[in-house]
């Protein structure tokens, strides 16, 4: 399982990770007014997504799938 966390994507993944993280959080925070369900799927998925960015480790790249950051 160490492996499987082991770090995996660039500086230049980090970042554009952490950005894509901060749009889906305000995304998220946005939609969970209109509609719930929508809401609380964006921020599990900005929850990912930075967690990817704060650990410098790529779930689908983890997976075997190539990216291209």
């Amino acid at each position: 399982m160490k492996k499987f966390f082991s770090r995996n994507i660039t500086s230049a993944g980090r970042w554009m990770r952490a950005v894509l993280g901060l749009v889906l959080l305000i995304g998220g925070i946005i939609a969970v007014r209109q509609i719930a369900w929508l809401g609380v799927v964006l921020l599990a998925s900005a929850g990912l997504v930075l967690f990817e960015a704060a650990r410098g480790w790529c779930f689908l790249r983890a997976c075997g799938i190539k990216t291209k950051l």
